[in-house]
């Protein structure tokens, strides 16, 4: 028999991170939402209250739980604060679990042990100027010198990076995809330089990232020639993270349209009377609990296993879908209000179309799906003419 309820254990955690963050995250929630800084304070408290490295395994430093644990995490953060979302998915997805899984115990010693503390950030960076989704035609080379290697690239559009304290950095050791690996850099190594800043319509900042011949020792290099498809399996995790904050996001404007809809009053009946914004509630309701569906089962099931990269998939393209159309139906029913940055409703409505591109583009995910229909793979490379018929 299949339960779709969360058990005691999960009910009482959930409680505890809503309480935590209407305690302490309700309070300046919207000015948190339009700073330009990063939120270290919110760092520090979700890592005192073992927020952060919620998967890394306790002999590590972490706190030893469960993927799903990460998304009840965010989802319950997120309903209060939804600035304060990207803290807990920065701090158990992407970048710091590979450093978690794949780091030599020095580098977790050196660079693990102070993202746990909320100390630091680390930062992937991995697309670059023509390496976009097709990530494996990336340029950034790692040429061996010496006791180490230089590095040369630029990277773009790296997610805190303007923030970010070391970097996981996606580099070519030689050609094709079994060249490719990554290594961490620290912001402050000589020849790692950035660009001016530049802002996405969600608000976020973003530079370029330049490597000029910058010198990393070999101990800094985390997966070498051939670990492109251990990054990638990663990937798939975090690709967890994308959906649960956007997931999250939706509801968060769901609930707020919906307060809205109760107590805002035209021709002398609230909003909520109407039935075309009824139907529109109806509409997002079943779109957040089926994307959510989808959600922990592929939670779920990663955490008894590698994370599978269809179920990862849909659930990245249903809750990136969800989100949006919770928060554009959410800034149409409030109007003016919506429409405002006096509202997290128009916040919540940048952010989730933000994600429907990172982690994954909603095209690249149907491609990805649809292998999975026709058990092939379909190359998106023009066939070159000696493989023609």
């Amino acid at each position: 028999m299949m339960d779709f309820n969360l058990d005691e254990d999960q009910r009482i955690f959930t409680d505890s991170v809503r309480a935590l963050a209407a305690r302490h995250l309700a309070e300046g929630a919207l000015e948190r939402a339009h700073s330009g800084d990063y939120p270290w304070d919110v760092a520090r408290l979700m890592a005192e209250n073992g927020l952060i490295g919620i998967t890394v395994d306790e002999a590590d430093g972490g706190v030893g739980g469960k993927l799903m644990d990460a998304v009840l995490a965010i989802e319950q953060v997120a309903s209060v604060c939804p600035r304060s979302a990207d803290v807990v998915q920065a701090g158990n997805f992407g970048a710091i679990r590979v450093l978690a899984q794949f780091g030599s115990p020095a580098q977790k010693e050196r660079y693990l042990k102070p993202l746990l503390k909320g100390e630091g950030i680390i930062s992937v960076a991995m697309t670059e100027p023509g390496a976009g989704s097709a990530v494996t035609d990336l340029a950034t080379t790692a040429t061996p010198d010496g006791d180490g290697y230089r590095i040369n690239g630029s990277k773009v559009f790296t997610t805190h990076g303007v923030h970010a304290t070391m970097f996981l950095v996606y580099v070519r050791f030689g050609p094709g995809v079994g060249g490719i690996g990554s290594v961490l850099i620290p912001r402050e190594t000589e020849g790692f330089s950035f660009g001016q800043r530049s802002r996405f319509l969600s608000g976020e900042d973003w530079n370029t990232l330049y490597f000029d011949n910058v010198h990393v020792p070999k101990d800094a290099v985390l997966l070498g020639p051939g670990g492109f498809k251990k990054q990638i399996s990663a990937f798939n995790v975090e690709r967890l993270g994308n959906s649960s904050r956007s997931l999250a996001l939706g509801r968060h404007a769901f609930m707020l349209a919906r307060e809205h809809a109760m107590n805002r009053v035209q021709f002398d009946r609230p909003l909520c009377d109407f039935q075309g914004l009824q139907w529109k509630f109806a509409n997002m309701k079943i779109q957040l609990e089926g994307a959510q569906l989808l959600l922990y089962r592929a939670a779920a099931n990663a955490d008894r296993g590698l994370p599978s990269p269809e179920e990862t998939a849909i659930a990245k393209a249903a809750c990136n879908r969800a989100g949006f159309d919770a928060a554009n139906e959410a800034m149409q029913i409030m109007g003016g209000l919506g429409y405002s940055e006096e509202s997290l409703v128009e916040y919540c409505f940048r952010r989730t179309r933000g994600w429907m591109i990172a982690g994954g583009t909603i095209e690249i995910l149907l491609n990805r799906i649809a292998e999975h229909v026709f058990e092939k793979s379909f190359s998106q490379r023009p066939i070159r003419a000696e493989a023609r018929p």
